[in-house]
């Protein structure tokens, strides 16, 4: 069979996609960036466009015609500078949908979302019940599909911060942690999935898929520790407050283009607890879905897993303390820029251009420091700090002055341009 997976490159879409060509069928896979995705599965066809702007149905005529069946994959967690969720799941999929049955695709498999509800005030919970009416008032052959807590190989968003927290040193820290959690293997959602497409599953079905038994976040939080083979840790309960000034603050970073899994929207999912009921799906198969033991056990953390959870909480605290490093020393740059001036002249360079020197460097200072805060530039910010960091330290060589300075200002330069090197190298966020 064709079939198009939207959102194909993403935690639950990749691994349906890697299912879905073990099965033997073409696949054409759709997201706003490919280039990285067809490195991976060069065996895909990929179409490069933006959901969010595809809310009419003659926009997605060119992308379904021919296809048999549709996967929707995509998603997103909160509104942001990249993201709108009513266009997402709600306009889009009403095109979509429209489209579909103008063009004659038979089956569609929705991934959807454990408390997808019209009545509810969340704007992610909502939207997604929206896009769920609109599939299920078609008249394709639809599925959707609710999964728990999905556990993957790969590790972004929601899935990389229960690594990272279990991963804490010393102990385990964990706002809500008797929340009642249900997981499901991105495997067994990949299996859902391939079934939905062969037809193989009870048409015009809604079901969750979530292991049989719910457990506590602080258990969850444990068995991931152990599987990183990590010493036993108490899980600590945070304060509610705190993690809402978290999630405060990941809001304000997320207009920003950060998308991190920190924000309200996160904290709303887990306060009302990731459970559904595994009942429909056993009936339906004939057996439930693997617990968490089992989905842990089939992909062995070995030492790269390590690196990354003790990494993953690292890497804001990196950023913050560069763009703070940045920013007040092109200000003390500005407030002593006399001082700094005098230095320059006092090697032979003419005092009007020390001072436009010592200006031009203190705004190169505050810019990388401002820039590297905001996502989309910070690649570009964190190239810029190490250029003008080389610059700086030839320019040092010349003063033999600097050398053996007893505050040591020349040496204090490399390890805070090694700082760079290691923002850089851990920037990518899949």
């Amino acid at each position: 069979m064709n079939v198009l997976v939207l959102g194909g490159y993403g935690l639950i879409g990749e691994a349906v996609v890697g299912r879905l060509l073990r099965d033997g069928h073409q696949v054409t896979g759709l997201g706003r960036d490919v280039q990285d995705a067809e490195r991976r599965r060069p065996a895909v066809r990929w179409i490069a466009a933006d959901m969010s702007r595809l809310l009419a149905a003659e926009d997605w005529l060119p992308v379904v015609a021919g296809m048999d069946a549709i996967v929707n994959a995509a998603g997103a967690l909160q509104d942001g500078p990249r993201d709108r969720l009513d266009a997402i799941y709600r306009h889009s999929v009403v095109a979509l949908v429209t489209a579909c049955e103008q063009v004659g695709v038979r089956r569609f498999a929705q991934i959807s979302a454990i408390g997808a509800d019209l009545s509810s005030a969340d704007a992610f919970f909502n939207t997604k019940a929206q896009g769920d009416k609109a599939v299920a008032s078609s008249s394709l052959e639809w599925t959707i599909l609710r999964p728990g807590l999905v556990i993957a190989p790969a590790a972004y968003g929601g899935t990389a911060l229960l690594r990272a927290l279990a991963a804490f040193p010393g102990f385990i820290p964990a706002v809500m942690s008797r929340q009642p959690i249900q997981t499901v293997a991105v495997t067994d959602v990949a299996e859902a999935v391939s079934r939905a497409v062969a037809g193989s599953l009870p048409p015009h079905s809604a079901v969750d898929l979530v292991e049989a038994e719910a457990r506590p976040l602080a258990d969850v939080l444990s068995a991931f520790r152990a599987w990183l083979g990590l010493p036993q840790a108490k899980v600590v309960p945070i304060p509610a407050i705190v993690g809402r000034l978290a999630a405060a603050v990941a809001d304000g970073l997320g207009l920003l283009g950060w998308r991190s899994p920190l924000r309200s929207a996160a904290l709303a999912a887990l306060a009302r607890g990731v459970t559904g009921n595994a009942e429909p799906w056993n009936q339906i198969c004939g057996h439930p879905l693997q617990p968490l033991e089992a989905t842990l056990a089939a992909m062995p953390a070995h030492v790269q897993e390590r690196w990354f959870a003790r990494l993953w909480l690292v890497k804001p605290v990196i950023l913050a303390c560069l763009s703070l490093f940045w920013l007040v020393s092109g200000i003390i740059g500005l407030i002593r820029q006399e001082d700094a001036a005098d230095i320059l002249i006092a090697q032979g360079v003419p005092g009007s251009f020390a001072h436009i020197s010592v200006l031009a460097g203190s705004a190169a200072d505050i810019l990388a420091g401002a820039a590297v805060l905001v996502r989309s530039l910070a690649k570009q910010a964190l190239k810029a700090m190490i250029a003008i960091t080389v610059f700086y330290l030839a320019a040092a060589l010349l003063v033999p002055e600097l050398w053996l300075a007893p505050l040591g200002p020349l040496i204090k330069t490399i390890p805070a341009l090694c700082l760079v090197l290691v923002a850089l190298t851990v920037l990518d966020e899949r």
